[in-house]
């Protein structure tokens, strides 16, 4: 699945040597073989779910418009008049009568809603039960706007990003919602539908490389280390996974549904996106360092790209961790109102598996820089680096001839005199110090006040003149 980091990442590589496509294909061959077996093993061939009336799902939607409302139908009530669209009897208004107060939903007119049909009394309203609102339309704006937002900036990564995101989608409805409901373990149906996933986002958006199939690596080996860790931990904590809307489920469908397994495949597929980024990144930033300087060994390929990883792991633990509160914000502030002492809210059922959910996903995402720097390093010091092309040389400037200027000659024929040169103008003052007398106190050049003018220079005693010699007579 995708998310909304916001990172760019350009895996188009030179073509690997032979060595490198050897080592990936013993490393990758296996467990992608290993997921299509996986796929097929699950994948529920045959069987026929039922939907709808035959597991008691007996109410079918009705489209509407609100076209009146009066408060004659008691104190906390609301009579709704609607007109349906669509339906066993389109076009008939009916009144429906609706709960008014806190928590209830607030009706206007011309607000398009969805009627709940039980399906015995198409003209009588009892029938009938608004259930919620039209959203299609608004839901189409919004996705058109960001498949517009990812082409713009994306251009034709960007399409292949959307045509991955579609196929996500696809594995999830016609693989894992099948196999689940199915009665198949969701835990192994989320580990194969994960690796299903990665392997055709990751080469659809970033193409066929060794980069690419390096990241593909080190996402599922963290995604098997999720599994693991989950699995583990939630025998340890009993946590049962049987929320409400997993008990309903369980009684609608009349089948023998692991629940623990549900809850860990929730967790794999919410770890996917935030894997895909962590891994990608990683392997970039190896391929870099390797390509800044095909010297670096194994160890300093590790160690460099190690550090680099540091702060992105940081960032993307909390993204996990926001992500998970944000979804059970209402479960907690239902369970802050019952008095409880702060261990007894934590280690209740509901929000205890959430925080199994969100360590373990969060260990997998940690665990997921070394394991992915480790095996960029191991494949990137195999990988012949392809020199890089020096720049074509400037040519050089051609010499040009300076034309000397010829002589003037006068009208006799004979060559005019030379201009006399300027004589150069007489210089007055100390010599040494540039100081002219007639000019005023002497300052420094650039300081107009004169407070970093240095001392003036001694004057040299006068020497006084010798005597003057007396001829001697003769």
């Amino acid at each position: 699945m995708g998310h909304g980091h916001g990172h760019s990442h350009a895996l188009n590589d030179e073509p690997a040597s032979e060595r490198v496509r050897t080592l990936l294909m013993w490393l990758l061959v296996p467990l992608a073989l290993a997921t299509i077996v996986g796929a097929a093993l699950l994948y529920p061939f045959g069987h026929e779910q039922k939907t709808g009336a035959e597991v008691g799902l007996n109410q079918t939607p009705v489209e509407a418009v609100v076209t009146g409302m009066a408060d004659n139908c008691g104190e906390k009530c609301v009579a709704i008049t609607v007109k349906m669209t669509d339906g066993p009897s389109p076009g008939q208004s009916i009144t429906i009568p609706s709960v008014k107060g806190p928590g209830a939903p607030s009706f206007e007119l011309g607000d398009e809603v969805v009627l709940s049909y039980s399906g015995t009394q198409p003209q009588a309203a009892e029938s009938y039960q608004i259930v919620d609102y039209q959203r299609g339309w608004s839901l189409a704006v919004l996705a058109l706007l960001f498949a517009a937002a990812v082409l713009l900036l994306g251009r034709w990564q960007g399409l292949a990003a959307l045509g991955a995101l579609l196929l996500s989608f696809v594995v999830l409805v016609l693989f894992v919602m099948p196999s689940i409901l199915a009665g198949q373990n969701p835990l192994m149906v989320a580990v194969v539908g994960a690796g299903l996933i990665m392997f055709v986002v990751l080469y659809l958006t970033h193409g066929i490389s060794a980069r690419t199939s390096t990241a593909v690596l080190g996402t599922l080996v963290s995604l098997a280390l999720i599994g693991v860790l989950g699995a583990l931990f939630s025998a340890l904590s009993s946590l049962t996974g049987l929320d409400d809307d997993t008990a309903n489920l369980v009684r609608l469908l009349g089948t023998d549904i692991d629940t623990r397994g549900l809850l860990l495949a929730g967790t794999l597929i919410g770890a996917l996106g935030v894997l895909d980024d962590v891994t990608v990144t990683q392997t970039s930033a190896v391929w870099e360092l390797r390509r800044a300087n095909d010297k670096l060994t194994w160890r300093e390929l590790f160690a460099a790209g190690s550090r680099i990883g540091r702060d992105h792991m940081s960032s993307v633990v909390n993204t996990l961790v926001m992500a998970y509160a944000g979804a059970a914000l209402p479960l907690l502030l239902a369970i802050s109102l019952a008095g409880r002492s702060l261990g007894e809210v934590l280690t209740a059922q509901q929000i205890a598996q959430e925080i199994v959910r969100t360590l373990v996903g969060s260990i997998g995402l940690v665990a997921a820089v070394p394991v992915t720097t480790a095996l960029a390093a191991l494949v990137a010091v195999r990988q012949e680096v392809a020199p890089v092309a020096a720049p074509d040389p400037e040519p050089e400037p051609e010499p040009k001839t300076v034309k000397r200027a010829k002589p003037a000659v006068s009208p006799a024929g004979k060559p005019a005199a030379k201009p006399a040169r300027p004589r150069p103008t007489r210089i007055e003052g100390d010599l040494f110090t540039g100081y002219d007398p007639g000019k005023g106190p002497w300052e420094r050049p650039g300081d107009p006040s004169g407070a970093s003018a240095p001392r003036a220079r001694r004057a040299a005693p006068a020497r006084q003149a010798p005597p003057a010699r007396r001829r001697s007579s003769e």
